[in-house]
């Protein structure tokens, strides 16, 4: 069929056609950044789950969503080499820029433009990968400590008094939140404890990996009562068929059953996945219905663009010994498995392959979904494991 008209859109946060079973998470969100607008307690929000689930998704509905009631929107990735504070500091001029609306800067506006100038300047030189231009003169006493947990809550509580000026709120939107140290992950939370209870209109959104939980909890025993922890999890069998089969049907194409079948029982349910199986189905389909023979011939294609891809992008980042350990959790299955029994495949002492493991959760490879347990967070990353290297052998590839 017409590949201009394939209605499929996989790729990184790339927002689907079709948004299917979100809808409770997205209006418990929305109730909850009006609930704060309104200077009425409400919890952020931390969305968790594997890789594929449309995690980024979510974030980036909400976020335009919030938008459209004109809420300051402060928009983070959180990538492994940056430092928390060098990715705030130039999105929250951004935002404060934007709530001036192109007038002069009002009071608790410009008080916080000053205080950003202070928190940048004071703590450029425990985090030098700090810049951002700032024209006024830091507010002496504010935000400029060099403490960063103090000067954050000062920060975030002057935003807060900004957006409320503004008679709005100011969202923090933080994607792949995992990979903030727990330190400055501490200086966070304790920053939006503050500004919650001065009931400043300032939160948080963010998402990560499951292993976000246990290092929320770490860094502040309180983080549990102060946010909402939301797991995003794959689709069931009817969200999966409206995410996979609306789109088509706006174009006027269907699906078999039995490829809906195929499609759903080789994407397990994942969203991104449901994405490049749909796209290969619609390419590879003659005509409409697309039969079970076209979701066959797509998961052969899908497989092999995901193996060079979405795949190879996390493997090519791997030493040769946590290769060796993942190529041990995929003879062992899709997982979870103990890591006594991965230790054992591999011919080692737990003690000795811990370090290994703990690397590949730095990574956000893999996650311990409880004591002693270890699995993936890539789905279908064990069948890629057996197709690219040989077993215990990670230094060769098939």
């Amino acid at each position: 069929m017409d590949p201009r008209l394939n209605p499929f859109a996989p790729g990184a946060g790339s927002p689907p056609p079709e948004l299917a079973g979100r809808d409770r998470i997205l209006e418990r969100a929305q109730i909850a950044l009006d609930r704060i607008r309104a200077r009425r307690a409400s919890r952020s929000f931390i969305f968790y789950g594997l890789r594929g689930v449309g995690k980024t998704v979510l974030l980036n509905r909400i976020r335009i969503d919030a938008e459209a009631k004109h809420y300051a929107s402060v928009w983070i990735e959180a990538p492994e080499e940056r430092s928390l504070p060098a990715l705030l500091a130039p999105a929250l001029r951004a935002t404060l820029l934007k709530l001036s609306r192109g007038e002069a800067l009002r009071d608790k506006t410009k008080r916080a433009m000053s205080a950003l100038a202070g928190f940048a300047k004071a703590l450029k030189v425990k985090y030098s990968d700090i810049e951002v231009g700032i024209d006024l003169d830091p507010e002496p006493g504010v935000a400029d400590s060099g403490d960063l947990e103090s000067d954050l809550a000062d920060l975030l509580g002057a935003i807060g008094e900004a957006a409320a000026e503004r008679n709005t709120i100011a969202v923090i939107y933080i994607d792949e939140l995992q990979y903030v140290p727990e330190d400055q992950l501490a200086a966070l939370i304790t920053a939006l404890h503050r500004a919650s209870q001065n009931q400043l209109p300032v939160t948080l959104l963010a998402a990560g990996l499951p292993q976000l939980l246990g290092q929320m909890g770490r860094a502040k025993s309180y983080a549990e009562r102060l946010f909402e922890f939301v797991p995003v999890d794959k689709l069931d069998a009817e969200a999966a068929r409206k995410a996979l089969c609306v789109p088509a049907e706006k174009e006027g194409v269907g699906f078999a059953d039995e490829a809906i079948s195929e499609i759903t029982e080789q994407t397990q349910g994942y969203p991104y996945f449901i994405q490049e199986w749909g796209k290969h189905s619609w390419d590879l389909a003659d005509a409409s219905p697309i039969e079970a023979e076209d979701a066959r011939r797509a998961t052969v294609a899908a497989l092999g663009e995901l193996d060079a891809s979405f795949f190879r992008v996390r493997f090519d980042r791997l030493t040769p010994a946590e290769k060796r350990y993942m190529r041990a959790m995929a003879d062992l299955g899709a997982g979870p498995h103990r890591s006594g029994d991965i230790a054992d495949r591999l011919g080692r002492k737990v003690t000795t392959v811990a370090p290994v493991r703990n690397s590949l959760i730095a990574k956000g490879m893999i996650y311990s979904p409880s004591h002693g347990d270890t699995a993936f967070t890539v789905p279908l990353f064990e069948g890629f494991m057996k197709r690219t290297m040989r077993s215990n052998d990670g230094d060769q590839q098939a």
